[in-house]
C-alpha cells in the first residue's frame, strides 16, 4: 500500500463542539469531528466566503480523515442554555468587521436553546486531500491554519483553540496508521478513535462498530447531505511524545 502525507491537527480548547443531529433547540456534540465541521474549520481558514458554496462541497469531497481522543473529558460535558429575546433591528458583531442588523419584527417571548460543549477536551486528526493537483493542497492548508484569513473556532464560535493548529506532517499509509504514528503521552497505551471504512481494520479486537454518520453537508442548501461508513475502535501510539 502506498504511503501518503498527512496533515495532524491538534485540537485543544477550554470549549470544544463536534456537532451532531440537532432535535428542535437541543445541540449535542459527538466525540469526533464530523467531516461538515472540519470542512468549515480548514474553508475559514483559507477565507472561503458562506456563499462560496461550490468551493465548501468540493473541498468536504476531498477531505480524508480520522481522528483520536487524546484523553477523555476530565470534567464531562457542558451543556449551555442560552436564552435571547430578540427585538426588530438588533445589531450584532460579524467576523467580517461589519455590523449585522436583525430584520423582521420583535418576538414575544425569548429564543431558547442549549448547546453542548466538551471541556478541557484534547483531540488530534490526521488527514489529507485526494487529488491534490486540484488544489488546495496540504502545504496551502498548513499555512491557512497558520495565518488564517479569520478568527478560527473548534465547532462553534466560543471555542477558541488554546494551542497551535497546526502540528505537522505524517507519512502513513493509512488516517488509521497515520495516527498510530503520532506520538502518544505517557500513560495512554489504547485511545478510542474513528476513521473511514477502508482507511484502517474493519475487524479485530481494536474494532469496536462499523456504521453510517450522518455528518455531510449540502453546502448550496446549508442542509444535512447525507452519510458515510466510518469505524469506531482503538489504537495503540507507537511511541510516547519526547
Amino acid at each position: 500500500m502506498p504511503e501518503h502525507r498527512w496533515l495532524i491537527l491538534d485540537l485543544r480548547a477550554p470549549l470544544m463542539a463536534f456537532g451532531g443531529v440537532t432535535i428542535d433547540h437541543v445541540g449535542v456534540t459527538r466525540d469526533f469531528p464530523a467531516l461538515s465541521m472540519l470542512t468549515g474549520l480548514l474553508a475559514n481558514a483559507l477565507g472561503y466566503r458562506r456563499t462560496a458554496w461550490e468551493q465548501h462541497q468540493r473541498l468536504q469531497e476531498r477531505l480524508i480523515f480520522a481522528a483520536r481522543r487524546e484523553r477523555e473529558d476530565p470534567a464531562g460535558v457542558l451543556t449551555d442554555t442560552q436564552n435571547a429575546k430578540l427585538q426588530a433591528g438588533e445589531q450584532g458583531w460579524t467576523t467580517w468587521g461589519q455590523v449585522e442588523r436583525r430584520g423582521g419584527g420583535s418576538l414575544d417571548s425569548p429564543h431558547r436553546r442549549q448547546r453542548d460543549y466538551h471541556m478541557d477536551a484534547h483531540v488530534c486528526v490526521a488527514l489529507r486531500l485526494a487529488d491534490e493537483a486540484a488544489g488546495p493542497d496540504l502545504e496551502k492548508l498548513a499555512a491557512a491554519l497558520d495565518r488564517p484569513a479569520r478568527p478560527l473556532f473548534i465547532g462553534r464560535k466560543p471555542c477558541l483553540p488554546s494551542a497551535r493548529l497546526f502540528a505537522g506532517f505524517i507519512e502513513a499509509p493509512t488516517a488509521y496508521r497515520a495516527l498510530q504514528r503520532l506520538p502518544g503521552e505517557a500513560g495512554l497505551e489504547s485511545l478510542r478513535a474513528q476513521w473511514p471504512l477502508g482507511e484502517g481494520p474493519q475487524d479485530g479486537e481494536s474494532v469496536q462498530r462499523i456504521f453510517d454518520l450522518p455528518d455531510l453537508r449540502n453546502w448550496r442548501t446549508g442542509l444535512h447531505g447525507g452519510s458515510r461508513k466510518v469505524v469506531e475502535g482503538t489504537l495503540k501510539p507507537e511511541r510516547l511524545a519526547a
